[in-house]
């Protein structure tokens, strides 16, 4: 990275922005100090010097939000920061999005994305500004990043598309939409709406695009100037002689048939005997060239079935457990099955089941958010619980973790424009859904419990809500679109948008 400063300025929804490269953070692989408006984010983006062993990408994005950036002292005993509040953790989500599938193929090394807000200004967002900065450290640096990448909150007031608004204008809008992507595409969308039209949400989506692009090309500026270096990362060469053998014996052993068992864990059980019949083959001393070939064979028959799942929905339109594309799970649902809460819904679509519990509370017990901004007071609540048993598995039992806190946000956004009011209905309304099966789409399971739940309590809703998740598999020039998406469908499909209404 340069260790010259420099300094690139633009405008933004009518606020001056700025780029600092080559002061602070030098020994990070790629640093960028955002200024927008009154708002001061310092973003970097730091890369392990080896490899990890294994087939995932090690990308972690943190969000932190410092207290001092609007002149507050912590609460609480310590007076000082703790771990990342939820709304700081969803940040780091929604950044981690956009950013993850721009880095190459096969590339393994530990990459971390660490965003600190120094300054706030409640009406220049911190949070669109740190997924710019992130974007920025990794083109400047000299790790590979098929970037850049820029992100917009669009709302709609008086029947206007606002980029960035601000908080007079959030106030009044019908729309908190986060768009993010590159000057090609569209990669990430995340939104809550006061019922808009879909012709609407398009429409918005589009008119963000417009800004995104204009800020990707204010990044390619910078990167065009500084000209940083990047490392020279060469994919591990296919071994096709291998591939070949590899082949034949999932051939052999009826892989196909495998993955194409209608019940979830048989099917796994199925793949899994094949594979291991399989990495047996190839077993010879315990050395670690024997390991790396059977780390190797591993990861043969898992793209084998990726593949093989890829050309039978988009050639045969057919999916693993024998539905058509367009085909739903069966429903089923229950209502007030806990006889001492004060609501309780059972929603299951296929194998996945959820179980939502309402609690209903005083006014006073209203959730108190301190974060950067004034304080909030949050009178509904959406927590989303994720056992290891929904699984099948074993396992430690941890504190929420950042899915659970995503997905529970997730819920809490598509029900709560339908909570009536404070002046209405003078309650705080807490809602936990807990996760009993599943077999993808939990998170849109808990939206429909919740939605029973709040029916059953006899919460005077606008209007009942459903969530479902949609996928989509690209293959060659064609595509087929996937309702409501099973586990396998969400980890080798090309999309996992999820919808509720």
């Amino acid at each position: 990275m340069s260790q010259e400063k420099k300094v690139f300025k633009t405008e933004w929804a009518n606020q001056p922005l700025t780029i600092e490269t080559g002061q602070l953070a030098k020994q990070a692989n790629g640093a960028a100090l955002v200024r927008y408006g009154d708002t001061v984010v310092l973003s970097t983006a730091t890369a392990s010097k080896e490899p990890r062993d294994g087939d995932f990408f090690p990308l972690t994005v943190n969000y932190e939000e410092k207290m001092y950036a609007a002149g507050k002292i912590p609460g609480g005993f310590k007076k000082r920061e703790g771990r990342p509040g939820d709304d700081a953790t969803l940040t780091a989500r929604l950044i981690d999005r956009p950013i993850r599938p721009l880095f190459p193929d096969g590339y393994r090394h530990d990459v971390q994305i660490m965003n600190i807000v120094l300054s706030a200004d409640p009406n220049c967002s911190p949070e669109m500004a740190a997924m710019i900065g992130s974007s920025v450290a990794l083109s400047v640096s000299d790790i590979p990043f098929q970037g850049p990448i820029a992100g917009v909150n669009v709302g709609y007031v008086d029947g206007q598309y606002v980029i960035n608004p601000n908080l007079e204008q959030k106030e009044k809008s019908r729309l908190d939409l986060e768009v993010a992507g590159h000057k090609d595409a569209v990669n990430m969308v995340e939104a809550g709406a006061s019922e808009i039209s879909e012709a609407e949400m398009l429409e918005a989506i589009f008119f963000g695009h417009e800004e995104i692009k204009r800020l990707c090309a204010f990044q390619e500026e910078i990167i065009a100037h500084l000209k940083p270096e990047k490392q020279e990362f060469v994919p591990v060469e296919k071994n096709q002689s291998l591939i070949d053998e590899v082949t034949n014996l999932t051939e052999e052993k009826q892989l196909k048939a495998a993955i194409q068992t209608f019940d979830k864990k048989e099917r796994e059980y199925n793949i899994e005997t094949i594979k291991q019949d399989i990495l047996s083959k190839y077993e010879n001393e315990d050395d670690e060239e024997n390991e790396a070939l059977l780390s190797e064979v591993s990861q043969i028959v898992d793209s084998l079935v990726k593949e093989e799942v890829r050309r039978l929905i988009a050639d045969e339109k057919v999916r693993p457990d024998g539905r058509k594309p367009d085909e739903i799970r069966s429903l089923s649902s229950e209502v007030g099955l806990l006889p001492r809460t004060h609501g309780s819904g059972l929603f299951t679509r296929g194998q996945t089941q959820a179980l939502s519990v309402l609690t209903l509370g005083s006014i006073s017990e209203y959730q108190i958010i301190d974060g950067l901004g004034e304080e909030e007071q949050k009178r509904f609540m959406h927590h989303y619980n994720f056992p290891n048993f929904s699984v099948g598995e074993t396992g430690p039992v941890r504190a929420p973790g950042r899915r659970e806190i995503g997905h529970g946000a997730l819920g809490e956004r598509a029900l709560k424009y339908i909570i009536p009011d404070e002046k209405t209905f003078p309650y705080t309304v807490r809602i936990v859904s807990e996760v009993l099966e599943s077999n993808g789409s939990s998170s849109q399971a808990s939206i429909c419990g919740s939605t029973l739940a709040l029916m059953d309590a006899g919460v005077p809703i606008k209007a009942p809500v459903a969530g479902i998740a949609m996928g989509l598999v690209t293959r060659d020039e064609s595509y087929t679109i996937l309702t409501d998406i099973q586990g396998m469908e969400d980890a080798l499909g090309d999309m996992d948008f999820k919808v509720a209404g």
